[in-house]
């Protein structure tokens, strides 16, 4: 078992905790990380870029003129992509972009940077993460205090730890059942609470 420290919000270590290898301590699988960012970003595209083609822009499908003895190019309709308001000729499409990855992959993906995170020495457990007030300045301290920046935090968020913490630049708050891999990736230190990790464990465990 892989055995951290516990903090309270002053940076005093207050106990230990042990943390499931199977989570926190295991195989790095850079493809399996890769993958699964390329998922969730490709699943994130609306696949709504869309042109009108020769066929559904507006106009006659009459010849413009005579087929011979203008001495021009033989032409078929205004609605051609080189007339002016013509239809585009192979412009976009709707179309999907999904990718789809199975559970255990996914899982996979998910215990492997957070592993990494573990071994850089870049995952902060704490005791809790109640704030006695809403206060913006006062949710900096903290991070001041244990020298982070780009630091996601994990934790079942209460009112005030929520409301301090949504305007400052690069954090990010989520709840346990909410974490991706890509909000893994994207921060460069994760900060979560004892609960948060035993829900993780539990979930990523099933």
């Amino acid at each position: 078992m892989a055995i951290v420290d516990v903090f309270d919000i002053n940076r005093k270590v207050v106990g230990q905790l042990e943390l499931s290898d199977a989570v926190f301590n295991t195989d790095v699988k850079e493809y399996l990380i890769h993958e699964a960012v390329k998922v969730q970003l490709a699943n994130r595209r609306a696949g709504t870029a869309a042109v009108k083609n020769r066929s559904a822009v507006s106009g006659s499908g009459k010849k413009p003129f005579k087929q011979k003895g203008t001495g021009g190019a033989r032409q078929g309709c205004k609605r051609a992509p080189q007339y002016p308001g013509g239809g585009v000729a192979f412009g976009p499409q709707p179309k999907s972009y999904n990718l789809r990855m199975n559970k255990k992959a996914r899982r996979g993906a998910i215990c492997s940077a957070l592993s990494m995170l573990f071994r850089e020495n870049k995952l902060t457990v704490m005791e809790n993460l109640d704030l006695s007030s809403i206060s913006t300045k006062g949710f900096v301290e903290v991070l001041t205090t244990f020298e982070l920046n780009k630091a996601l935090i994990i934790a079942d968020a209460g009112r005030n730890l929520e409301l301090s913490c949504r305007n400052v630049r690069d954090v990010k708050l989520l709840k346990p059942e909410a974490l991706t891999i890509f909000d893994i990736m994207k921060f460069q230190n994760l900060m979560l609470t004892q609960d948060a990790v035993r829900k993780m464990e539990g979930a990523l465990q099933s």
